[in-house]
């Protein structure tokens, strides 16, 4: 993590991005991530957000493993939380307060954060993430004009393609690990419409398969435009778009998807919203406890919209009588995925 001083040109020129005559302190990509007091990581992009603040992490760990997590939410927040656990502590161990939220932040917060900005505690490593809106305004001002020391992180949303693979070539680069060109675009190509899957396929390739990454590894781990479209499908009928899923459906199985791949995809959709149903709590804590990333649960929170318990058993059971109906029990898969499509489509309502 090189130091950089100055406004960083790419940052500001980012969607999102605050504009360079009214900041003070350094903006930087999510990837030039780097220890200061103070540690801004803003704009909507979650995945860009988290990969930022677990690689500052690492990096602190790195250079002393004592380090001290602590995390907060700061529309939950109480005043004085803040600044007990950045008091000094008996043995000097550094310390990395994570803070999330703060663009829903509570007034007790709002005034403790701008209070830390004028005397900052030694050895403290502050993170505010904030994801866009006007709550907070007079802090991230006070931030960006320098007060505290800090950098911001800018996580605007990846739109372009290049942007993308811009994203997939850091990932591996961090690994220290290679992608040839071709496999890169399939990749992207792959889970061009989720960030989050996208890192996840990255973080697979990198562990599971040695070497360099070619176009053969690709399609080996995601079939190439078989588990895009079969991701396609799902995704829509979550969503409640049932026409739209149908003619997705129809367009995978023209391109030669499997329907066991197609109702894998379900299944993994479905029971993440059946983890995250719910469970109250902020991000990064529930992700902790249900073994999932924050991307994961945020993406939950949104698609479970529209759905209830009851819902979400019967798209349970749908799923399990799809999954052993292309697996051979019934006759005509395709039917079964489509009636799974017309349960996940009405929200496990019955519509009979």
């Amino acid at each position: 993590m090189a130091a950089r001083t100055g406004t960083s040109r790419a940052g500001s020129a980012r969607s999102g991005a605050p504009s360079r005559a009214k900041v003070a302190i350094p903006q930087l990509a999510w990837n030039e991530v780097r220890p200061a007091p103070i540690v801004l990581i803003s704009g909507p992009e979650s995945v860009l957000a988290e990969r930022a603040s677990g690689m500052l992490r690492d990096f602190l760990r790195s250079e002393d493993p004592s380090l001290e997590v602590s995390d907060l939410e700061a529309d939950g927040y109480r005043r004085g939380e803040l600044l007990t656990l950045a008091s000094p502590s008996l043995f000097g161990e550094p310390r990395l307060i994570r803070v999330g939220a703060v663009e829903r932040a509570s007034d007790d917060f709002l005034l403790d954060a701008l209070d830390y900005l004028e005397q900052t505690a030694e050895s403290t490593t502050l993170v505010l993430r904030h994801a866009g809106g006007q709550r907070g305004k007079k802090l991230l001002d006070a931030i960006r004009a320098g007060t505290g020391g800090g950098i911001e992180i800018v996580c605007a949303e990846l739109k372009r393609e290049t942007e993308k693979q811009d994203f997939v070539v850091a990932e591996f680069r961090a690994a220290g690990r290679s992608i040839n060109a071709r496999a890169l675009r399939s990749l992207v190509a792959a889970f061009s419409d989720d960030l989050g899957e996208l890192s996840a396929a990255c973080r697979q390739l990198i562990a599971d398969a040695p070497g360099e990454i070619t176009e053969q590894v690709v399609a080996r781990y995601y079939g190439g435009r078989v588990e895009t479209n079969a991701f396609a499908v799902a995704d829509a009928a979550i969503a409640g778009r049932h026409g739209e899923a149908l003619i997705a459906l129809r367009h995978a199985l023209d391109s030669g998807a499997d329907p066991v791949p197609i109702v894998a995809a379900f299944a993994m959709k479905v029971r993440t919203l059946a983890r995250v149903s719910g469970v109250r709590g902020g991000g990064p804590q529930v992700a902790s406890s249900l073994g999932l990333a924050p991307w994961q649960v945020d993406r939950a929170r949104r698609d479970l919209a529209g759905w209830t318990d009851e819902g979400l058993q019967r798209a349970i059971s749908s799923l399990a009588a799809a999954d052993a109906a292309v697996k051979g029990a019934e006759r005509d898969p395709v039917f079964a995925l489509e009636r799974l499509i017309g349960v996940i489509s009405a929200r496990g309502r019955d519509l009979a």
